[in-house]
């Protein structure tokens, strides 16, 4: 829950763009990577789309692909750029990082290898992360660029149900009555 002031006026979750490793299917985690030329191009795409809207700032995870995607937004929707929130980084695959799919899905692996951070851990990390971007930005529309598996888990516990794949580059409405009152949506 959002202590005293008035929460943001909208908040939305951004998935950066496609990297290296999101094309040839292989858990990225905390691992560093840059967007190739498909993710600049999601990127001013989805920079595009925003643009329709009125925002005030954007705001990433601290990872080079969200910190790019974020820039990328900000210049193609002329926003300024509020920095990063360290709560917003990906979730932690441990040696799983860098490893293939081969076919199966990101929850399928890592509870198949039994390692890296716990899914509950992300949703938790996640929720605090946009609570602290929704108390420091009271009453404006926030744009926050993360990463795939933080905005599943964290939109499934706000939400109480699961919560389907984001693609790269796509912006989903966070729920702020689940945000700010803990009230599931």
């Amino acid at each position: 829950m959002i202590g005293h002031g008035r929460p943001p006026e909208r908040l939305v979750l951004v998935r950066h763009g496609e990297t290296d490793w999101n094309q040839e299917r292989r858990l990225q985690g905390r691992t560093d990577n840059p967007l190739n030329d498909v993710g600049r191009a999601q990127a001013r795409a989805a920079g595009r789309l925003l643009a329709a809207d009125s925002w005030d700032m954007v705001v990433s995870s601290p990872l080079q692909r969200a910190v790019q995607t974020a820039q990328i937004i900000a210049d193609t929707a002329g926003l300024r750029t509020g920095g990063t929130v360290p709560g917003l980084v990906e979730r932690d695959y441990g040696t799983a990082e860098g490893l293939h799919l081969n076919g199966l899905t990101e929850p399928q692996l890592t509870a198949a290898l039994g390692i890296g951070e716990p899914e509950d851990a992300v949703a938790q990390r996640g929720l605090a992360a946009l609570r602290t971007v929704a108390g420091q930005y009271p009453g404006q529309r926030i744009i926050a660029v993360a990463h795939g598996t933080l905005i599943r888990l964290t939109l499934s516990e706000l939400t109480g149900r699961p919560y389907p794949r984001v693609l790269n580059g796509e912006a989903v409405e966070v729920p702020l009555a689940a945000l700010i009152d803990g009230a599931r949506v």
